[in-house]
């Protein structure tokens, strides 16, 4: 019974413009011999499917929504889809990751929602797991049990977090409705979820926004993985960045 409950599925966000890189990819910046996506997967792993949703430049193949892929080489159940239209936000790219996994046997009663700038969100998943667990052990009503990282400043991070699945889906068809999906923030698209947070180790969702962010976290500049398509983006967490 517990086991069932925990089980998640994943969206790893990894689209935008990047513009205050110079429109450098954010999943291709290399931290500790990683690219950012692949640390993110990393993070993630344990999920039953996951998502990466974003530009596919530094990816082996392409996706849609309605169409996605599994990378070869990539670990077992990962596809990768796109919002559409492209740099639509993150409301928008959530729910097309939700969309994909739909059509993809995805269905776990939970789903973490990860951007991929956030080199050291591996020991924020950790974290929110084991809170996760220890929730699951105890009733709760609704859709609740959604668990959303808070940086040890007290500032939460949306975009590091665990979601009830149905309480996700329900978010963004209330959103759909009012065509307010496409360029939605995150903050309205979550409004009306019940959400707990909790504090997560110092820096694990420090995110990479600028250069000096990269600098502050030991990115050095020209550190990235080359990408194979000249319109690929970094991840959109905030809007449009």
């Amino acid at each position: 019974m517990q086991e069932n409950s925990l089980a998640f599925d994943a969206l790893i966000l990894a689209g935008g413009r990047s513009s205050r890189l110079g429109g450098v990819p954010k999943q291709s910046l290399v931290f500790h011999g990683q690219t950012l996506l692949e640390r993110a997967l990393d993070a993630a792993a344990g999920a039953r499917h996951t998502v990466v949703v974003g530009d596919s430049g530094l990816l082996p193949s392409q996706g849609t929504a309605s169409q996605p892929v599994s990378p070869t080489g990539w670990p077992p159940g990962v596809l990768t889809c796109r919002e559409e239209p492209p740099f639509a936000g993150p409301a928008a790219a959530i729910a097309a990751g939700l969309d994909t996994l739909g059509r993809n046997g995805g269905g776990a009663p939970f789903t973490l929602v990860l951007a991929c700038d956030m080199p050291l969100a591996g020991e924020a998943v950790a974290v929110l797991r084991e809170a996760l667990s220890e929730s699951a052990a105890r009733p709760r009503g609704g859709d609740g049990g959604s668990l959303v990282a808070r940086s040890s400043d007290g500032r939460a991070q949306p975009l590091a977090a665990f979601y009830s699945t149905p309480g996700l889906k329900r978010a963004c068809a209330e959103l759909a409705a009012r065509n307010a999906l496409v360029n939605g923030s995150v903050r309205a698209l979550l409004a009306s979820l019940d959400v707990q947070l909790v504090t997560v180790p110092s820096g694990s969702t420090s995110d990479v926004d600028t250069w000096d962010d990269a600098a502050a976290l030991g990115i050095a500049a020209g550190s990235q993985r080359e990408s194979k398509d000249p319109s690929a983006g970094g991840t959109n967490v905030g809007g449009k960045s």
